[in-house]
């Protein structure tokens, strides 16, 4: 199991915060830092206020140099296919090949309607989500000359550049949704993601797109699969209950929907994810302040679990 850092900027957090814990995850070796593309906090002021996620990310990139990179997730509603893929190409150059993008058809409404983002209903979303994959991963692929007629973009015979380092960053895509998410997977994603889901739901979901690889001959086995799951884990009993209060969460409410309680319950609780399937876990930080929670996990837990 892989071990990677999640955040949630939008709740409040400045670039220098975001700086500090990204390159102490990778000093400690987690396998990547991602963070959240949101633009409104939720249930919080959220000072000093949203950032960008791909302008952070350009910025990251500068600033470390090993640990991979990445969204989780991106909206599709959020920008138009080909500058997307012109800006995770950029980072991905910046970074010498350590960008991930995780993709989604967004759903947060108020961010939108604050900002003067369009709104579309649940089947237009994805509906656009699903052309965007195709342009995004049609224009890294093409050697020039590619075109698409879709019903919210096209493309007309466009040169597909720059080009990102990889020879195609790692698009991952994640959700419940019984027919439509898991057939978009099977189709377009190298990693499934399953966030804040328990056991039973993550069994069953892996199944559903596993199925879906199939029926489209893909073997299962080429995706990566995953889940993002709260952290709170405390050398002690006191130790997890001031995180917890410092997120604003209860001890026993997060010891049965995150990855929380002792390091020995983290380790255990990895272990199940790990029997259905799951080959990476996304830590979601959310007092960015606490690094030693950090230095906790990467001595007590990751040994354990990787």
């Amino acid at each position: 199991m892989e071990l990677r850092i999640f955040t949630e900027p939008q709740q409040g957090a400045t670039y220098d915060d975001l700086v500090t814990v990204a390159q102490e995850a990778e000093r400690l070796g987690f396998g990547a830092f991602f963070r959240s593309d949101h633009y409104l906090g939720m249930g919080t002021e959220g000072l000093p206020g949203p950032s960008d996620a791909w302008i952070t990310l350009a910025g990251l990139a500068r600033e470390t140099s090993t640990i991979r990179l990445g969204t989780m997730m991106t909206s599709a509603t959020f920008r138009h296919p080909g500058p997307l893929a012109i800006s995770v190409a950029n980072v991905d150059q910046m970074s010498g090949g350590r960008v991930e993008l995780g993709i989604g058809a967004g759903w947060f409404e108020q961010e939108h309607t604050k900002y003067g983002i369009p709104f579309p209903g649940t089947g237009e979303r994805f509906d656009r989500f699903e052309e965007q994959l195709a342009i995004i991963t049609g224009l890294w692929a093409t050697e020039g000359g590619f075109s698409y007629d879709g019903t919210h973009y096209q493309v007309t015979d466009s040169p597909g550049l720059p080009k990102p380092t990889q020879a195609k960053p790692p698009v991952l895509i994640g959700g419940v949704g019984k027919k439509r998410t898991p057939a978009l997977a099977a189709t377009y994603a190298d990693e499934f993601n399953l966030p804040f889901v328990d056991e039973g739901t993550t069994k069953d979901q892996f199944q559903r797109v596993r199925a879906a690889c199939e029926a489209q001959d893909r073997d299962p086995a080429t995706m990566r699969w995953s889940n993002a799951l709260v952290l709170c884990v405390g050398a002690d009993e006191a130790e997890v209950e001031r995180r917890a209060a410092a997120i604003g969460r209860d001890k026993d409410e997060l010891r049965e929907n995150g990855i929380a309680g002792t390091p020995q319950e983290a380790v255990d609780k990895i272990g199940r994810y790990a029997a259905l399937g799951a080959e990476r876990l996304y830590l979601q930080v959310l007092d960015l302040s606490d690094l030693d929670h950090l230095r906790l996990v990467a001595r007590d837990v990751m040994p354990h679990v990787a």
